[in-house]
C-alpha cells in the first residue's frame, strides 16, 4: 500500500464523518502550530467513538422495543445505521492496516 492510498483512506473517512455529523466520532483538526497528529492517539480515539455510537444504538433500540414514550421509529433507525456504517468503516479500516502490514512485511530487506 501506498503513501497516497492511506491518504486517500483517511480524506474518505474524514469525509464519511462529516456526513454523518457525529459529534463525538468527528475527527478533530490540529492547530496550525502543532505537529503531526499521533496515529495511535487518533486509532484509539475512532475506536471508542464506534464503540459509543454502538452502545447509543442499542440503548436507543432497547427504548423503542420497551415502548418509553420518548422512543421514536425514526430517530432509533438512523442511530442504527449510523452504528452500522461506522462499524463497517472501521472494519475496512482495520482491513487496510492489515494488507499494509502484510505489504511491508514481505518487502526485502
Amino acid at each position: 500500500m501506498s503513501t497516497i492510498d492511506v491518504n486517500n483512506l483517511l480524506a474518505q473517512m474524514r469525509q464519511m464523518t462529516a456526513q454523518v455529523r457525529l459529534p463525538e466520532t468527528a475527527v478533530k483538526a490540529a492547530p496550525a502550530g502543532a505537529g503531526p497528529a499521533d496515529f495511535s492517539a487518533l486509532l484509539r480515539q475512532s475506536i471508542s467513538a464506534v464503540g459509543r455510537s454502538q452502545t447509543e444504538a442499542g440503548n436507543m433500540a432497547a427504548s423503542f422495543e420497551r415502548g418509553d414514550p420518548g422512543a421514536d421509529l425514526g430517530r432509533t433507525m438512523i442511530a442504527v445505521q449510523k452504528a452500522d456504517l461506522s462499524l463497517r468503516t472501521m472494519v475496512e479500516v482495520r482491513n487496510k492496516l492489515v494488507d499494509a502490514y502484510k505489504d511491508i512485511m514481505n518487502m526485502p530487506v
